[in-house]
């Protein structure tokens, strides 16, 4: 038995398909966003853990590709039932009463409107109509942060929903050097900004935190340790189990001080002094960009062994 036959919490983007197109969006979601098909998305909820606390369907944008949301919401109760809490991450534009009550009745409990920012093409001036739409039918809007704490999503099973969006300081802050943040060049360039140790980074992916679930990210089919992703994948969830994925990095040194939070120490064992990694955080002006050059250049995530050594 493995001792990730249960995970706190898994971030799955399905899709990259969305209906908008935003500047900041660090997986190129859009209407010509990425996609996986039904069957593979069916093979990622078998070759998911027996026990799931909870999990967060996002993009993209997930209405934007409701036939697959509907499927993959109907797989999710055929596996978990109710000992899963289901949330969906969304931006709201195409949320309608009809499609509300649909989600509802397929079990999904949270509903997270995350575009109150003007990188958004409506800005947020959707809120109060997504308020109103919510409270018609019983959706308790008092927990507007995100969902942190365990027990707001393992003991609660009320419906509730919030909203947040992205700032200078974080989302697009210290992580987003990736995708459409990067091309429009709008990434705040920040070596101090450690994404690492904070909520949708790498810490706590394999035990948890303080305050912080035990969370990892499937971005499509991609097995990461954190919602931006390190660059090349621990695994493949169309095709592994995630608990066996998750088995084979438990005892890496690497993969334990992500799990702390500490990118900048991850090559000590291999050679790669925590100076020479902060310097070439300083260079690169960001923590999430010196990850990219560590799993690029020192560290062959196939075969989980150095690929050379720095002084």
């Amino acid at each position: 038995m493995s001792q990730f036959d249960h995970i706190q919490s898994i971030y799955w983007v399905f899709t990259q398909l969305c209906n908008d197109q935003c500047d900041h969006c660090y997986n190129l979601s859009g209407p010509h966003g990425s996609r996986i098909s039904h069957d593979e998305c069916m093979q990622i909820i078998d070759n998911m853990p027996p026990s799931v606390g909870r999990i967060i369907l996002s993009g993209g944008e997930p209405l934007a590709d409701r036939k697959l949301l509907h499927a993959i919401l109907d797989r999710i109760q055929e596996k978990y039932g109710q000992k899963t809490q289901v949330m969906v991450q969304t931006n709201g534009d195409l949320l309608t009463p009809e499609r509300l009550d649909t989600l509802i009745e397929k079990g999904v409990t949270r509903f997270d409107i995350a575009s109150i920012d003007r990188y958004h093409k409506n800005a947020g001036n959707r809120l109060m109509e997504l308020a109103e739409l919510f409270d018609s039918r019983g959706v308790d809007g008092e927990d507007k942060d995100p969902l942190i704490e365990s027990d707001n999503y393992l003991t609660t099973k009320k419906l509730s929903w919030g909203y947040w969006g992205a700032t200078e300081d974080m989302w697009l802050g210290g992580n987003w050097a990736r995708g459409r943040a990067m091309q429009k060049n709008i990434w705040k360039k920040d070596p101090s900004h450690n994404f690492c140790n904070v909520l949708s980074g790498g810490v706590g992916f394999l035990t948890g935190a303080e305050g912080i679930p035990q969370e990892i990210s499937i971005q499509l089919w991609a097995i990461n340790p954190c919602c931006p992703g390190t660059v090349r994948a621990i695994g493949d969830a169309r095709t592994e189990k995630v608990t066996d994925v998750m088995d084979r990095v438990v005892d890496s040194p690497i993969f334990q001080k992500i799990n702390e939070g500490d990118p900048i120490r991850m090559g000590e064992s291999i050679g790669i002094s925590a100076e020479y990694a902060q310097n070439t955080t300083n260079e690169l002006q960001n923590v999430c960009l010196w990850c990219d050059e560590f799993f690029r250049k020192h560290f062959d995530m196939k075969k989980l062994a150095p690929k050379e050594a720095v002084e």
